[in-house]
């Protein structure tokens, strides 16, 4: 399987009706955050059985060279299945068994360098939440040739200092996998940097970050960052950070 056939069959899917809800749904008008995103109109599952057929070892699964051409591509779902693609060939190689095995390092880092090198390709937020955390969030809690964790913070710095919006929601929505393995190091440092940013988009990402890193890591963790910092958070990465708590909790930190 070539990228040229993955692009002409999710290109023979096409669903007009599907596209037009698509393009509303992720703002693609003047001005929007989506501004200029183009879709065919495939739903989420649609594009996963194309990335299962893409790595179909029985039917030739596709090379890690060609997937460059899925990123690049006009089409918001090609990218997509790209990207889950990445997703699905790194997930392979971090396995238990293989945390330490030099080829699936190699490999790991590989796969690593190739989504930093399109990371502007994963440009909406639905393409950076479903993919991030489980290839550059994973790969902060793994071996890795590049360096230490001053190495892996320098990556994440680089992207949270970017003005692309993007990459700052990828330096942030990472740190999912961080929390989820119980390590709430990244997610606090991310928020904090992110704490002031001016996008909607971003509250609501430090917000669910902050509420999933009080939810894996420690409650306790969480309501010492609201200490600190809920006077000066925006009101809705407020509101996602305290969603889970109970209500009376939750009146509390909003009155702060």
């Amino acid at each position: 399987m070539t990228a040229k056939e993955i692009i002409a069959y999710m290109e023979s899917l096409r669903n007009e009706e599907q596209r037009r809800v698509l393009m509303r749904f992720f703002k693609t008008g003047p001005g929007e955050y989506g501004e200029g995103d183009e879709f065919l109109g495939l739903k989420v599952p649609q594009t996963r059985e194309v990335v299962k057929e893409a790595l179909n070892i029985k039917h030739g699964s596709l090379n890690i060279n060609e997937v460059p051409e899925l990123l690049m591509n006009r089409w918001h779902e090609v990218r997509l299945c790209g990207l889950l693609i990445l997703v699905a060939k790194f997930e392979r190689l971090a396995t238990k068994r293989l945390e330490n095995d030099e080829a699936a390092i190699r490999g790991r880092d590989e796969i690593l360098m190739m989504y930093l090198k399109y990371a502007e390709q994963a440009n909406n937020w639905d393409l950076v939440d479903l993919s991030v955390h489980k290839i550059l969030g994973h790969w902060l809690l793994l071996p890795t040739n590049f360096g230490d964790k001053d190495y892996k913070r320098q990556v994440l710095d680089e992207l949270a200092q970017s003005d692309n919006l993007w990459k700052q929601r990828m330096s942030m929505v990472c740190t999912w996998k961080t929390s989820q393995m119980r390590d709430p190091s990244w997610c606090l440092r991310y928020a904090e940097i992110h704490l002031h940013h001016p996008h909607d988009l971003m509250h609501k990402a430090v917000g669910w970050m902050l509420r999933e890193m009080g939810k894996r890591c420690s409650m306790d963790l969480l309501r010492d960052f609201l200490c600190q910092h809920a006077h000066e958070m925006p009101r809705t990465m407020l509101r996602y950070a305290i969603e889970k708590m109970p209500e009376q909790e939750r009146l509390y930190w909003m009155k702060r």
